[in-house]
């Protein structure tokens, strides 16, 4: 072993050792960002290295946080192509990283402290409901169990079918990993593609859109559904949360699907060349991706304004609670319609399939919602002061500023022209995207406090 790799060595382990001991005295919030920053710190210095190179040469401190970043909070934003300008090594540390990201660092160590032989403590099994965001804090390891069984059958499913895809054009070594790569990548929603113009020479390929699409949908939708429907199997005895997620999923798709289409079909830039057969697909993939997915078919820069905007509304709402997506979530979305509709109606309990609401449910929605808009209007203003953007193109500013929030990891072509402050700002999105949301809403469920003092009542107006 080299004298540098040795020193990387022990820095890591200085490293892990002094943060095992502040991580002790942590609630279980602060612990998930602490340990989402420690990964983000290891996987920079990793890609840091010459060897995660493709031509020997370091990528840069900052192109390496960058990317790291990226690939711990599933978003898919890359300042380098991953495929030309990234080594095996280099590529692999991303593919580790992401289903690190995606599938939870708990729910690994789970699966570590089984084959060891290591009991559950109480803590770890309060950071394993809120990293998987489960309502109850009964069969949290079975749980685990689930979750990481589900990722390797879908993974591996996925591996399988596009090897034997793709081996008459690479070889079949090659093959099995881009498919790999691809699988992991797309089951985490996390958009990371080997080429530089991510499946957009797939656009006609049933094999290659429909396996993708099915990887990131079933991520998107998260494991809790995906436990609940293998478990129960009928509509009757699924959870309410089952129940909004795939009937908002179900109709989000498809309006993505019908808008994408309808619009791009009057865009020669995008659909001008393409068959029936090939626009449906389009269509299909690109009213889907923008949940938190981050592949694309198409050009987006390419698109008309009004899909890019509303591919904007979509990557907000992303994919849902305990997915491996990100944006504000389709329960946070379904539960404020519920209350405004409540609210217009006259009041009363708001409720779904026969099952009420509490208030604190719709307050701590409100919460995240407006957080979430308050971040990316900021992340926009930062980006058009620090990018120098004419009004022209603050769409495509609004545009990165969302899809870093939202984790989905979209371009119009921004992210390859940031500045150095540019990628700091984007870098800090993404870390606050994937732990922001999630953390206030769990922080604003453990912590309540009641006020000591009585306020007399008054009003406000509104509207």
């Amino acid at each position: 072993m080299s004298e540098s790799a040795k020193r990387i060595s022990t820095l890591i382990a200085a490293w892990i050792k002094s943060w095992k001991v502040i991580m002790q005295n942590m609630g279980p919030p602060q612990f998930i960002m602490s340990v989402f920053f420690v990964l983000i710190c290891l996987g920079t210095i990793l890609l840091t290295l010459p060897q995660a190179s493709a031509n020997g040469e370091t990528i840069g401190l900052l192109d390496a946080l960058f990317t790291a970043t990226s690939a711990i909070c599933v978003n898919g934003l890359v300042v380098v192509d991953t495929g030309s300008a990234f080594s095996v090594f280099g590529q692999v540390i991303i593919m580790i990283l992401i289903q690190i990201g995606g599938l939870g660092f708990m729910t690994l160590g789970v699966m570590v402290a089984i084959v060891l032989g290591k009991k559950i403590g109480l803590k770890q099994r309060l950071i394993i409901q809120q990293t998987t965001q489960a309502t109850s804090a009964q069969g949290l390891v079975r749980l685990s169990i689930y979750i990481a069984s589900i990722a390797v059958i879908m993974e591996g499913l996925a591996t399988v079918i596009l090897t034997l895809r793709w081996q008459d054009e690479m070889g079949l070594g090659q093959a099995i990993y881009y498919a790999l790569f691809h699988s992991i990548s797309a089951f985490n929603n996390a958009g990371f593609a080997l080429w530089s113009d991510s499946l957009s020479n797939f656009i006609g390929d049933p094999v290659v859109v429909v396996t993708v699409i099915i990887l990131f949908v079933t991520g998107g939708l998260g494991y809790i559904v995906v436990v609940d429907l293998l478990r129960k199997r009928s509509w009757r005895k699924l959870s309410l949360h089952t129940k909004v997620v795939l009937l908002v999923s179900g109709i989000l798709y498809a309006g993505g699907f019908l808008v994408i289409f309808m619009l791009e079909s009057w865009n020669p830039a995008t659909f001008s060349e393409l068959s029936f057969g090939e626009r449906v697909s389009a269509a299909l993939f690109q009213g889907a991706t923008p949940r938190s997915a981050g592949f694309n078919t198409i050009d987006i820069g390419s698109m008309l304004t009004t899909s890019q905007f509303f591919i904007i509304i979509l990557m907000f709402i992303g994919a849902a609670s305990g997915g491996t997506g990100g944006g504000i979530k389709v329960n946070t979305l379904t539960v404020l319609l519920l209350a405004t509709i409540n609210t217009f109606r006259g009041g009363g309990q708001i409720h779904a399939f026969h099952r009420r609401i509490n208030q604190e449910t719709v307050m701590r929605a409100l919460a995240v919602v407006i957080s979430s808009i308050v971040c990316v209007l900021i992340v926009a203003l930062l980006l058009t002061i620090t990018e120098d953007m004419l009004e022209e193109h603050f769409l495509e500013v609004l545009f990165e500023a969302t899809s870093a929030f939202s984790t989905t990891g979209l371009s119009m072509g921004l992210t390859d022209d940031l500045s150095p402050i540019g990628k700091v700002i984007i870098i800090v999105t993404m870390f606050v995207g994937r732990l922001g949301p999630l953390t206030l809403a769990f922080a604003l469920a453990n912590k309540r406090r009641k006020s000591k003092i009585g306020y007399p009542e008054d009003n406000i107006m509104i509207g």
